[in-house]
């Protein structure tokens, strides 16, 4: 079985109006090439779900969200994402559902899972359920008849995902410190699709030693992409850390957006490596200690 696919490939897969999770967190491990070929492509309308960075941001800028589902949108060392405050401010996003983190990852699970909600006390006490009239509470059925929240789950057409490596199978191995909810977006979606800064064989992923690594099962795979350097301008631990340079660049670029986009947005992953210094200077970025 041979999972590996094209980015023209990957992006043949969407249409316009689906909702598409995006894996990473904040400035970590988003498969920014994959985003950036959405960015080039005719597609529109999307619900985007995501642990914010500079993929919401770009595809802000780019207009191709119709509504947004989120816990923040961060650069990580930078801490508001500048274009998605532009979008916030000017009134271009107004589809939004804004969520404390956890009731993200429930709204997640609970589609993982294929239950309708899963119940939490996350959101009392705060706006959330005031500006997100859909979420409902419950109460208990049993003796204490607690009211709980009942996060709805959060069903996904697709997921996109940045991994360390991959086989054509679509065992993935993903081997920073930040794996997150990953296992969650694959699982809460019809589709998944990753890219990958190596596809190695099968054997080359170390077997039961490194089966640790594997967060999420191969058959919920439906196409790998080769994408070295894939995820830059975040991290990609530990293979490389985030470009600070790069990052501060496009923040100060949001009022110049189409400049930027010609630099970097427009470009095939080989051309976008050559305009931000080659592989082995993304390869080279020093990784973040916390």
């Amino acid at each position: 079985m041979d999972k590996v696919i094209s980015i023209d490939q990957f992006i043949a897969e969407l249409d316009s109006g689906m909702t598409i999770g995006i894996g990473g967190w904040g400035a970590r491990r988003k498969p920014m090439d994959l985003v950036r070929a959405i960015c080039r492509s005719s597609i529109k309308d999307l619900t985007v779900v995501s642990y914010g960075g500079p993929d919401v941001g770009l595809l802000c800028s780019e207009g191709k969200i119709n509504k947004l589902i989120f816990g923040f949108v961060s650069l990580d060392l930078i801490p508001l994402e500048a274009h998605f405050r532009k979008a916030r401010q000017h009134g271009s996003l107004k589809n939004i559902s804004e969520l404390d983190e956890g009731m993200l990852q429930w709204g997640l699970r609970a589609a993982a899972m294929r239950l309708p909600f899963l119940p939490t006390k996350i959101g009392f006490g705060t706006d959330i359920l005031k500006h997100n009239s859909h979420i409902k509470t419950i109460v208990s059925p049993y003796e204490d008849q607690q009211e709980l929240v009942a996060m709805p789950a959060i069903n996904l057409d697709v997921a996109i995902i940045h991994v360390n490596q991959a086989d054509k199978k679509g065992n993935t191995h993903i081997y920073g410190p930040d794996p997150f909810f990953d296992d969650l977006f694959a699982r809460a979606a019809k589709k998944t699709f990753v890219s990958t800064e190596q596809i190695v064989r099968t054997e080359d992923l170390g077997g039961t030693e490194k089966a640790i690594f594997n967060r999420f099962e191969r058959n919920l795979v439906n196409g790998v992409i080769a994408s070295p350097g894939g995820a830059h301008p975040t991290s990609c631990a530990p293979d490389y850390g985030f470009d600070l340079s790069h990052l501060k660049d496009y923040s100060s670029q949001v009022d110049n957006y189409s400049e930027y986009k010609k630099r970097f947005v427009d470009l095939e992953p080989t051309d976008y490596h050559k305009a931000v210094g080659g592989i082995d200077s993304i390869y080279s970025l020093p990784l973040p200690s916390f």
